[in-house]
């Protein structure tokens, strides 16, 4: 059972203490789930371009899946619990559910109009940008290290955008970033809110995107079965499984290992689009992510050097 303000008093330290005493096949256990929740996101790309459904039609199903999903899930694990684990998350848990409905609608409209690789890879300044928006609204330290490799992501994307200014793709590139500020934005709730439960959280961002998308326009009766069984997958396995996964393994390994990990999405969500699409991203986005990438891996191996591999108490699922 997932630790959190609604499962007892422990303190964050003693959350911690008890995570640091997991045996070594629960930190393998973790080192699993957290790459199988990499390999789950990774075909979200993949699975979109597959789809002849629009954006909002396509949002609606993939939302309406992955609520369905993701309730059955808390349903079944905190049994008689359900209801109050959604009142309990009060106006952080709406917040965040707000922030990752912004990140799954902006991630739909971004591949419409840009390369796979272009958008997967300016996602992964979700890191970066929740340090700034931690510094802004909590006053959070950020380390040298992090601000250098802030600016380094920084040049990654100017690399990567630089011919694209008042294109289609450039308008990808914004919802791509939209998607990071979504996550970064996610981040700093939970930092600020431990006691809010993800799960129950992403379950609303679901219905959020879904009503969202029926406003703007969804058109659910012009799927087709294909496209609905696509998008079953797609809400089903890539999202709500993905976040099943990742929430439980990022648990029991360090966090700076679970944000390594989890770039395996950003490199393995390429080259599915590429075997199957031939999607070329182009020099400048190769270029420009790898700057990206580089600059978050290296600043993800300086923490776990430092840290010692600690394992954190991470937010309550």
């Amino acid at each position: 059972m997932a630790v959190g303000q609604d499962s007892g008093a422990a303190s964050p330290d003693k959350v911690a203490a008890a995570i640091d005493a997991l045996p070594v096949e629960n930190r393998k256990l973790g080192l699993i789930l957290v790459i199988l929740a990499a390999l789950a996101w990774s075909s979200g790309g993949l699975l979109l371009r597959s789809v002849a459904t629009d954006p909002w039609t396509t949002i609606f199903w993939r939302s309406l899946f992955a609520a369905v999903t993701l309730f059955l899930f808390i349903l079944i694990r905190d049994r008689g619990n359900t209801l109050r684990l959604f009142l309990g998350m009060g106006w952080p848990g709406v917040l965040l559910g707000a922030c990752f409905a912004t990140a799954s609608t902006s991630f739909v409209i971004a591949v419409q109009y840009t390369t796979i690789a272009n958008v997967l890879l300016l996602q992964s300044l979700a890191p970066f940008l929740a340090g700034i928006m931690g510094l802004i609204f909590m006053r959070e330290h950020v380390e040298r290290r992090t601000w250098i490799a802030m600016a380094a992501a920084i040049a990654g994307v100017g690399i990567m955008v630089s011919n694209t200014l008042g294109t289609a793709s450039f308008t990808g590139s914004l919802f791509a970033i939209l998607i990071a500020f979504g996550f970064g934005g996610a981040t700093v709730v939970l930092r600020y809110n431990r006691h809010v439960r993800m799960t129950p959280a992403a379950c609303l961002a679901t219905l959020l995107a879904g009503t969202f998308a029926l406003i703007m326009g969804a058109a659910p009766g012009s799927a087709s079965l294909q496209d609905v069984g696509l998008l079953a997958l797609l809400g089903t396995g890539q999202l709500a499984l993905g976040m099943i996964l990742y929430t439980t393994g990022a648990r029991l390994i360090p966090a700076a290992e679970s944000a390594l990990l989890a770039n395996i999405e950003v490199v393995l969500g390429v080259v599915w689009v590429w075997i199957v699409f031939a999607e070329d991203p182009g020099v400048r986005t190769l270029i420009g992510g790898s700057v990206i990438l580089a600059s978050l891996v290296g600043h993800s191996l300086v923490d776990l050097r430092r840290g010692g591999g600690r394992r954190v108490a991470p937010p309550a699922t």
